[in-house]
């Protein structure tokens, strides 16, 4: 990583006929693209044989990265490098497009729109759907209020462009830049522009209409990007089911700093990005996976490694997009190199980060009765290759060899499982221990003594 570092600098400090190997070049090439778009690095041409670019490119890649939330270093290492090829907005995560001094901001609540063109992916009654849609997000929660009209000008304008097209920032082909805003002002501020390059959809395949269009308005209407990943405004695309999509608590926060309250009697709230080390935080499951750990919460999942120090938060959209949000329990069966996740009554299985089926299955198939309508927790144990579902106060024993439910179950837990008697929102399986979450505590249960040998907080696997 330190001879890509040297790399890059000698690129950006060196003329463009340095001697660069093709696959680092390519990253060279990103890298320093990157920064000059969205974090107004500055090349000057004439002094490119300079070393006075080194230290800005270093500190523009830690501004980067701190924005991000990844190491700080300096250095376009793997989690970086990944972050910069995935699909984004256009606007830069500073210096947005300003069009006046300060923080612009519409003078007058009741605002317009038009929709100019149209893109072939999708029937025009779902563009018209999908936009409408993406206003009623800030309607609903602001004072302001949004009216359509059919020609003319608008204060926001709506477009579907493609590669350069005339406002300084050329869009670059599928999967990159997905679209663009301006902030509020005559002229072209406040419009949208849509990469018309971009594939277009309603639902998960290619790019949701309604969650880039819902975005962009956002900075129409005055606000730049959030470091928070769990934001609307977060610049990176991410996907979750439309009718699950709640405004975050981070957007509403910047609409109404900018605007005010919402006029609605019943003041409007969202769901917040969960804290790794909150030390409220509850799981919805936990599961193992090729030596992993993967906690579940909401649309969001971490991934743990138990030799590595760092944790990952991941969108369950950006690995599994025909995944749902809010799993409610997981576990892995070792010898078939599958992960099983259950919501209500469906569950799905994961081949490492395959996704098996497409659509899920019913619980049924394990030979659940009809009256169980969701499973609170689960966990394999792969020596006896006997699967254990936890549901209220009862639990299930199956049989991974025979794929049937054991005789003689469901057993109350408190009689099995001693110091476990509440209700369980997860469990996993690791080494001789059985772990089991409850609220913001997890008890280490040892089967050989039957006991819980040690109680910690949940997200004590996070090192916090």
């Amino acid at each position: 990583m330190k001879a890509l570092l040297l790399v890059l600098l000698f690129y950006v400090a060196s003329s463009s006929a340095f001697p660069v190997a093709p696959e680092t070049e390519d990253k060279v090439q990103l890298v320093e693209n990157y920064l000059q778009h969205f974090y107004n690095l500055e090349t000057d041409k004439q002094s490119r044989f300079k070393n006075k670019n080194i230290k800005t490119v270093t500190e523009k890649l830690k501004e980067m990265q701190a924005f991000f939330g990844l190491k700080v270093t300096g250095k376009p290492d793997v989690d970086t490098l990944e972050v910069m090829k995935k699909p984004r907005c256009g606007v830069p995560d500073v210096g947005q497009y300003v069009l006046t001094d300060g923080n612009p901001k519409w003078e007058r609540k009741n605002l317009t729109y038009r929709i100019v063109n149209y893109t072939p992916d999708m029937n025009q009654a779902d563009v018209e759907k999908a936009i409408q849609k993406a206003f009623k997000v800030w309607s609903d929660v602001s004072p302001l209020t949004f009216k359509r009209i059919y020609d003319g000008n608008a204060d926001i304008m709506m477009s579907f462009e493609t590669g350069d097209h005339r406002d300084n920032s050329p869009f670059d082909g599928p999967n990159g830049l997905l679209a663009h805003a301006f902030q509020p002002g005559n002229g072209i501020g406040g419009d949208v522009h849509f990469d018309e390059e971009e594939y277009w959809t309603k639902g998960s395949n290619g790019y949701n209409l309604f969650f880039v269009a819902a975005h962009e308005l956002g900075h129409s209407l005055g606000l730049s990007h959030s470091t928070d990943p769990g934001a609307l405004m977060y610049p990176t695309y991410s996907y979750i089911e439309p009718n699950e999509f709640h405004l975050p608590q981070d957007d509403i926060n910047g609409i109404q700093t900018v605007y005010g309250p919402s006029d609605n009697p019943v003041k409007p709230t969202g769901p917040t990005t969960p804290g790794t080390c909150d030390p409220k935080l509850t799981f919805d499951a936990v599961a193992t996976m090729r030596g992993e750990l993967l906690f579940f919460k909401d649309r969001y999942f971490w991934r743990k490694h138990p030799q590595m120090t760092e944790v990952d938060l991941n969108f369950i959209s950006l690995f599994w997009p025909n995944l749902p949000s809010g799993i409610q329990a997981a576990y892995e069966n070792v010898e078939r190199d599958q992960v099983f996740l259950f919501k209500e009554n469906k569950y799905w299985v994961l081949s490492g980060y395959d996704l098996v089926y497409n659509h899920p299955k019913s619980i049924y198939d394990f030979g659940f009765p009809k009256n169980v309508k969701r499973i609170n927790a689960a966990f394999s144990d792969e020596n006896s290759g006997k699967t254990y579902f936890f549901v209220g106060d009862k639990y299930w024993r199956y049989d991974e060899n025979s794929r049937s439910m054991d005789q003689g179950y469901p057993k109350k837990i408190i009689n099995d499982f001693r110091g476990i008697g509440k209700k369980i929102d997860a469990a996993f399986q690791s080494g001789r221990y059985i772990y089991f979450f409850i609220g913001t505590r997890q008890f280490q249960f040892d089967p050989n003594v039957k006991r819980v040998v040690s109680v910690m907080k949940s997200n004590s696997w996070f090192n916090c």
